[in-house]
């Protein structure tokens, strides 16, 4: 990076986020980023940041649920004070790496918006939109993305649903009804919150400002990752099973190329959303590119998150 100051991470505490970070504290002196990591409160933040600083980075915890927008505000107003008090270096990156695939669509967060298009996208859209105005140029905003928005041949030999996009406020609410029985409803509300950060990361970018670039990573298929461990246990032993193919991406393999993508000046010219594939910069799909759909989802998500800040003066 150019300028080496704080990158703040989501989703620090296991597989890829873990080896994201230790790859950032294990850089030399003078290329080592000061760190902020956001997840649960506990045993595995507190490891994780002790594994860093024994590395020799500067780390400040920020416990927060990612499930609960409150908790999302009051982490980005922890990391705001953190970086105008001078605790910490200028913020130069964000990482928005935490995410969930839940097996029931029906689940709702405590927000009552359906639990994986909460945590993967709009946690995400609030921390990033309440931090836009504590970074210093030059600053990045690395998203974390998937190919599973589209279904090519093996995709679809091994069932993985694409994206069935509809307007957002109807992708935020909770399924009703009887469970779709299987895989398919959670994978389409997967694939569903990738395409959605997908539209976002371009969104994001046309209001960010010159001085912010916005990318997009996909670590690739690491099968065998916490990702579905609310799966069927057959889904998850075959998933076991094919992480130890060689040549398929595993967290401690994909972990550092995320870390490169928030500090590595090969990376720096990255925005408007560009979709790197591991190393490999890779145009989306058509479908990925809709500016009425991106403006919209920026519209409904204003209105998702505001809904939920009216709610809680209310009570």
């Amino acid at each position: 990076m150019t300028e080496t100051g704080t990158v703040l991470i989501t989703g620090p505490t296991r597989n890829l986020g873990r080896h994201a970070v230790l790859a950032m504290a294990g850089r030399p002196e003078g290329q080592r980023p000061d760190l902020l990591l956001v997840g649960r409160a506990g045993r595995d933040l507190t490891a994780i940041a002790e594994e860093a600083r024994a590395l020799g980075a500067r780390v400040h915890e920020i416990g927060c649920d990612l499930a609960m927008l409150a908790d999302v505000r009051a982490a980005a107003a922890t990391a705001r004070g953190l970086v105008a008090d001078g605790v910490v270096r200028p913020l130069r990156a964000l990482v928005a790496n935490a995410g969930t695939m839940s097996v029931d669509t029906r689940q709702a967060s405590p927000d009552g918006y359906e639990l994986t298009f909460a945590v993967n996208y709009l946690a995400h859209a609030q921390l990033i939109g309440d931090l836009l105005g504590s970074f210093t140029a030059p600053a990045r905003v690395v998203l974390i993305g998937s190919n599973t928005y589209h279904a090519n041949f093996w995709r679809k030999l091994l069932h993985v649903a694409e994206a069935e996009w509809a307007d957002p406020v109807s992708l935020a609410r909770p399924a009703a009804g009887e469970q779709v029985p299987g895989m398919t409803a959670s994978g389409v509300a997967y694939s569903n919150a990738k395409l959605a950060i997908l539209y976002y990361a371009h969104e994001l970018q046309r209001r960010a400002g010159a001085g912010i670039g916005v990318s997009v990573f996909e670590p690739g298929w690491m099968p065998g990752t916490a990702l579905g461990r609310g799966a069927p246990a057959a889904f998850q032993a075959l998933s076991r099973a094919l992480g130890r193919i060689p040549g398929v991406s595993t967290p401690r393999r994909s972990g550092p190329l995320l870390a490169a993508m928030a500090l590595d000046e090969k990376w720096a010219h990255l925005r408007d959303g560009a979709f790197v594939v591991k190393t490999k910069l890779t145009e989306v799909r058509p479908v990925a590119h809709d500016r009425d759909r991106e403006r919209r989802l920026w519209e409904a998500t204003t209105e998702l998150l505001d809904r939920v800040r009216a709610t809680r003066r209310e009570r």
